[in-house]
């Protein structure tokens, strides 16, 4: 591990980035560029003790979890979260860690996003990024783990997963988890993290063995769809996903026509809020 060189190396990412960059507001007059110390670490959910150790060359090795964080915080492009790693005395992320390293394109555009839900998927489903609208809407992501980060997982093994669809739309988006997870699989294989996805969901749901035997693929997002919120009650949106170069993320964000019942309903997510969320289901 190269102390000096990483905290160099974090130290001067921080300064370039400008809180807009990350979707912060401007706040008052800086007295230095770029972000504070206490801003990375809230971006990288880490305590500003610990990132402020790393700057001052005191802290202990990062894992490559915390890593990933902080590339993500500092929007680092691949090669650079690649230098990251290397600098900290760690090799470059595992196909794993790399797959869910979130495109800095995509998160310029969720960072302008303040006002209406939006999150970042995996191509299988896992939620990399949401902001504060989608998270309200949701549930917040972050608590998932293993198998459980993937919705397609979460939808055929936690009954819970599915009261955010009104009843008659349940099979349709049974139908559309498992296209899109089949699409998946067919561009990474079956050695893949999505072939373990699949053999696992395979002996744990027959809804979902029978679906797979259908070969139905699909990546497509629908355009329109009702929500159900457990305070707000149904919200319709119209949903556009933007995808990756090589389609492994999408940015997916959800509107509403102005002045509609289902528009007002959106922008009180922002006032109810995730904790709100988990405390009805």
């Amino acid at each position: 591990m190269d102390r000096g060189e990483l905290a160099a190396f974090l130290r001067r990412r921080r300064e370039l980035l400008r809180p807009e960059d990350v979707g912060l507001p401007p706040g008052v007059r800086r007295r230095a560029p770029g972000l504070r110390r206490e801003e990375v670490a809230s971006l990288a959910a880490m305590s500003t003790d610990y990132y402020t150790r790393l700057e001052q060359q005191r802290g202990p090795q990062p894992s490559e979890q915390l890593l990933a964080a902080l590339a993500r915080a500092l929007r680092l492009s691949d090669d650079e979260r690649d230098y990251l790693f290397v600098v900290a005395g760690r090799n470059t992320p595992s196909p794993t860690v790399a797959a869910t390293h979130v495109s800095p394109a995509l998160l310029r555009v969720l960072d302008r996003l303040s006002d209406t839900p939006a999150l970042i998927l995996s191509s299988l489903g896992e939620v990399l990024v949401q902001n504060r609208f989608a998270e309200a809407l949701y549930g917040d992501a972050s608590r998932h783990t293993g198998h459980a980060r993937s919705e397609v997982y979460r939808w055929f093994t936690d009954p819970r997963e599915r009261l955010i669809y009104p009843e008659h739309d349940r099979d349709r988006q049974s139908r559309a988890l498992v296209a899109s997870l089949r699409a998946a699989h067919g561009s990474m294989g079956p050695r893949s993290r999505a072939g373990e996805l699949v053999r696992a969901l395979n002996r744990e749901s027959a809804e979902f063995a029978r679906l797979w035997e259908r070969h139905e693929v699909a990546k497509r997002f629908v355009d329109h769809k009702v929500l159900v919120h457990p305070r707000l009650g149904e919200i319709e949106v119209d949903c556009q996903a933007l995808f990756t170069e090589d389609q492994s993320q999408t940015l997916l964000v959800l509107t509403a026509p102005p002045r509609t019942e289902s528009f007002e309903k959106l922008r009180l997510l922002g006032v109810l809020g995730a904790q709100q969320f988990e405390d009805l289901r």
